[in-house]
């Protein structure tokens, strides 16, 4: 039987209901899903199995399908289904209010997402959108500078350009990219293995938007003499979450679908050249002390995307020199690559968004060239264009050539060293973070610290999870098999260091109850494990 790796969800329904809204309906559990954690190959592709075998990553509750039987029953209240989500547990569905009100009745309901319909009508059509960070500019340079920025040239030289990396963008079209001169070798090659439109669910994506092509040439080009990109010999997915004559939180919910497929798929590394902090509702604009990395669904999906061990890049925003100033989501999500912007003269542009992220981390993490960025458009021109939307996708691309240099790495350890490439590493700063990487620096970080003799250590973490999480009542934890018979030492702290919780348990291969006291504040905690000499940490919230 042929395996469907994208939990997408079709109806053959008739549909005609002015007053039906979309919601992202959370579910309680996975109770009756017929999917296990043992059979991944169910429900996750070879290669993304792969992947995560590579990391030694363990398939976990967090990746299984939602329960059909609940899907089916919202269906039976005759609201439309448009997805699902692994990682939320969640299904989008399409629903007037007679049938959201028969939603909320089912016995598995949990709650909406925001609380809200995703996408009303437009307040104030007038306020500037920032869901796509760059705009073309004149018709000046080449893609010289831009290459040799990050020593692109070097990795090239050394036969790096892509081969065998599977690049996910995540953008709001990608108009006639498929009859671009510059990606013509691409296409040739048959190297765009999927494309999919969450906007309007369907497989086309080059009628659209043409951001997408942009920051699609700008990594993938093979234009002899005009525009090359770094990782011209990769493998791409196109997916279209954006819609670009809006700006709601319907699509950080198509970001957070559209991640959920790069992974099923297998694909190493996403860019997306996409933020928000406002919207055409101002009611539901996000604040700087949003910007945490666990409040915002776009930087959750980011999260829980980076931790199936792919490498997440995004451009940091294009506020630096607005009222906002600062990075949007999911730029502050936490183990991915926030990415700034510099002129060719290696000065920040004045549009970069700026940190730290609101709990305090370094961001962005580095920056590449996004002033007068070489790029070809939707007519088949190169042109310069400005924005950190074409500074995230030379990173990507340059992580692509990097990690095919050395495939031994986690997507980690790939982030770990280009952040520790960057010309600024010791001295990180809000504006520039750890600085510009290059591929010579990071080769450099590689060989002096010896990463690859350094064999994986067994993981407590591997299989180990916390449920439910976020939590309000007693959450519990269930430990790795490899750990079973040994003694846990647990501890809880915040943010701050501070101790709020210790214990030691025996894993006995059943759930270990954590009773957190009921006046634990709601927050970021960690949880940390120690048994023996092995210490490692698992990042849980209070709601």
């Amino acid at each position: 039987m042929k395996k469907t790796f994208f939990a997408l969800v079709t109806t053959l329904l008739f549909w005609s209901n002015a007053q039906a809204q979309k919601y992202l309906v959370l579910l309680k559990d996975k109770n009756g899903t017929s999917f296990s954690v043992n059979q991944p190959d169910a429900f996750l592709s070879k290669r993304a199995i792969e992947r995560r075998t590579r990391q030694r990553i363990g398939i976990t509750p967090r990746d299984l399908p939602v329960s059909a039987n609940y899907v089916s029953q919202i269906q039976r209240t005759g609201a439309k289904i448009w997805y699902t989500s692994r990682w939320l547990n969640a299904v989008l569905v399409e629903a007037n209010a007679a049938q959201l009100t028969a939603i909320k009745a089912l016995p598995f309901y949990q709650g909406l997402e925001f609380g809200r319909a995703l996408a009303g009508a437009r307040v104030s059509a007038e306020r500037e959108t920032a869901n796509k960070f760059g705009t073309e500019a004149i018709d000046y340079g080449a893609s010289q500078s831009q290459i040799q920025m990050l020593g692109v040239e070097k990795m090239h030289e050394q036969g790096f350009r892509g081969e065998g990396m599977l690049i996910g963008i995540l953008d709001s079209g990608f108009q006639n990219s498929d009859k671009n001169p510059a990606l013509l070798p691409l296409f040739n090659d048959k190297r765009v293995l999927s494309t999919f439109d969450f906007v309007k669910k369907e497989t086309s994506v080059y009628e659209d938007d043409s951001h997408g092509n942009n920051v699609f040439s700008i990594m993938a080009s093979y234009r002899e003499g005009a525009l090359v990109g770094p990782a011209y010999r990769a493998s791409y997915v196109l997916l279209r979450t954006e819609d670009a004559g809006s700006e709601t939180r319907l699509e950080e919910a198509n970001w957070l679908i559209g991640a959920e497929y790069a992974d099923s798929i297998g694909v190493d590394i996403i860019n997306s050249s996409l933020g928000y902090n406002e919207f055409d509702n101002p009611a539901e604009d996000y604040k700087y002390a949003d910007m945490n990395g666990r409040t915002a669904l776009a930087s959750r999906a980011a999260t829980w995307a980076a931790k199936t061990g792919m490498v997440v890049v995004v451009a940091a925003g294009n506020d630096g020199n607005k009222p906002w100033r600062f990075i949007a989501t999911p730029a502050d999500a936490d183990s991915i690559l926030a990415i700034g912007a510099v002129a060719s003269n290696r000065s920040l542009a004045a549009f970069s968004s700026i940190g730290p992220s609101a709990d305090g981390r370094i961001k962005p993490d580095v920056c590449a060239q996004g002033v007068s960025t070489v790029l070809s458009n939707q007519s088949g021109n190169v042109v310069p264009g400005n924005g950190t939307s074409y500074s995230s996708p030379l990173v990507a691309a340059l992580v692509a050539g990097f990690w095919q240099a050395y495939p031994q790495l986690s997507a980690a350890q790939v982030i770990d060293c280009i952040r520790k490439a960057g010309h600024i590493y010791t001295t990180p700063n809000a504006q520039f973070g750890y600085g510009i990487p290059t591929f010579e620096k990071a080769v450099a970080v590689v060989q002096r610290e010896d990463i690859l003799s350094i064999a994986p250590s067994e993981s407590l973490l591997e299989s180990s999870y916390v449920a439910p999480n976020p939590f309000s009542q007693t959450p519990t934890l269930r430990l790795s098999p490899q750990i079973t018979g040994q003694t846990v030492a647990l501890s809880l702290t915040d943010l701050t260091g501070r101790s709020h919780w210790q214990s030691s348990v025996t894993a006995l291969g059943e759930p270990v109850s954590l009773p957190l006291s009921a006046s634990l504040p709601a927050g970021l905690y960690f949880l940390r494990l120690n048994s023996g000499n092995r210490t490692e940490m698992l990042k849980i919230v209070k709601q």
